[in-house]
């Protein structure tokens, strides 16, 4: 049976949006308590009970977020224009290699506002 497994974690960044007009709130640098969604999609293995371990998820997802966690987000490589969209894809690009079960990635920088990153 093919399940979806979802681990949530959570950052503090502050960030600043460069491409936006002067006058736009998200150009001044501001903060966000992210919240990182993790979402992988495989085969329930009959044995263990499970698709993934769920520290596993942890695993993969630790560098990433030692690199974004209390870091100004614009000057991480590849996030010098931060929105929610390219810090999802951001993450996505390097967490695939050590999830192959990934599915999705979802961004939230507030507590009514996320993006949701399915692959390229």
């Amino acid at each position: 049976m093919k399940m979806e497994l979802r681990k949530t974690f959570q950052f503090e960044a502050a960030h600043s949006l460069p491409n936006v007009p002067k006058a736009h709130k998200c150009h001044r640098l501001h903060g966000h308590s992210f919240r990182v969604d993790i979402v992988v999609e495989g085969e329930c293995d009959a044995h263990r009970g499970w698709v993934m371990d769920y520290a596993d998820i942890s695993a993969a997802f630790d560098p990433l977020w030692r690199r974004l966690d209390h870091h100004h987000l614009n000057e991480i490589a590849g996030l010098e224009n931060p929105t929610s969209e390219h810090v999802a894809r951001w993450i996505w690009q390097r967490l695939r290699p050590r999830l192959p079960l990934l599915k999705e990635v979802v961004v939230g920088e507030t507590c009514n506002a996320c993006c949701v990153y399915r692959g390229d």
